[in-house]
């Protein structure tokens, strides 16, 4: 199996390190494309991999040919490499906000997985969903499963919709919790921690939480439960929580976020059927 990058930002830069670590392929069977050859470069020394700086090379060389531009620079990728595509290849995009019939119709191919991959694919802890279209078989849709699980976890739906929701959920979600870790840290400062004896007491705490939840088979308002003692101090803090609307605005965001998703696939739509 080759495998070829169309585009080497970090996502890409994360999911080739992860592919060569689980030995899936080896760096010979790589490609990567992008226009400034000291990032090329940079990713060669790093990874022993092949680049260049044509993106049709890139197009032809991948039994697998992964799609990871920028979303607005893909109509103009797309009119340069969908002549040099070959039927039998499989076009797997992690694009946000590019559905699939947008990346048929704008690269004549009918064999595309499309895929929502997030951050933590940086250290192999990333959740990624995906789907594909019915052209792919089996054994096609297991090589895109092996890939995407090298990168943490995978979950595969048969509706597009699904990556939809999951970009404004799981996608988008690090966001999410990285502003909740900032602003515990930040009151533990207000209170006289150092910020340093803060951050490790809300990382360890909350990844604690997270394998606790995980390794139970209790609802979360039941874990939530065990540590609220009535009358005591968490008491106060959650209704402190709920008095300011901590759910509601949570929720609001995921939602707004999904918004913008569906606003941004049909921006592409319409950009690229106007061509």
């Amino acid at each position: 199996m080759r495998i070829s990058f169309v585009g080497t930002g970090i996502m890409a830069s994360s999911m080739i390190r992860c592919i060569l670590e689980k030995n899936l392929v080896d760096s010979k069977n790589i490609l990567g494309s992008a226009p400034r050859i000291t990032d090329l470069l940079e990713l060669k020394e790093r990874y022993s991999v092949n680049v260049t700086q044509n993106n049709i090379e890139a197009a032809q060389f991948g039994d697998i040919v992964v799609i990871s531009t920028k979303p607005q620079a893909f109509s103009e990728v797309a009119s340069e490499i969908r002549e040099y595509l070959k039927e039998t290849q499989i076009i797997l995009s992690i694009m946000a906000g590019v559905d699939i019939e947008t990346l048929q119709t704008a690269l004549l191919h009918k064999k595309i997985a499309r895929a929502m991959p997030n951050t933590p694919v940086q250290i192999g802890k990333g959740m990624t969903v995906w789907t594909t279209t019915r052209e792919l078989n089996i054994e096609e849709k297991e090589e895109i499963k092996q890939i995407l699980s090298s990168l943490g976890k995978e979950f595969y739906v048969k509706e597009e919709s699904y990556v939809d929701m999951a970009t404004a959920l799981s996608g988008t979600g690090p966001a999410y919790a990285f502003l909740f870790l900032e602003s515990l840290i930040n009151a533990g400062v207000h209170l006289g921690f150092s910020r340093k004896d803060s951050t490790e007491l809300v990382y360890e705490t909350v990844l604690g939480s997270v394998l606790f939840a995980m390794n139970s088979r209790k609802h979360t308002a039941e874990l939530r439960d065990m540590v609220t003692s009535p009358g005591g101090t968490t008491t106060d803090a959650l209704y402190e929580l709920e008095k300011g609307g901590f759910r509601t605005v949570l929720e609001k965001a995921v939602h707004s976020a999904f918004k913008k998703t569906l606003y941004l696939k049909e921006l592409n739509k319409r950009e690229e059927g106007g061509k």
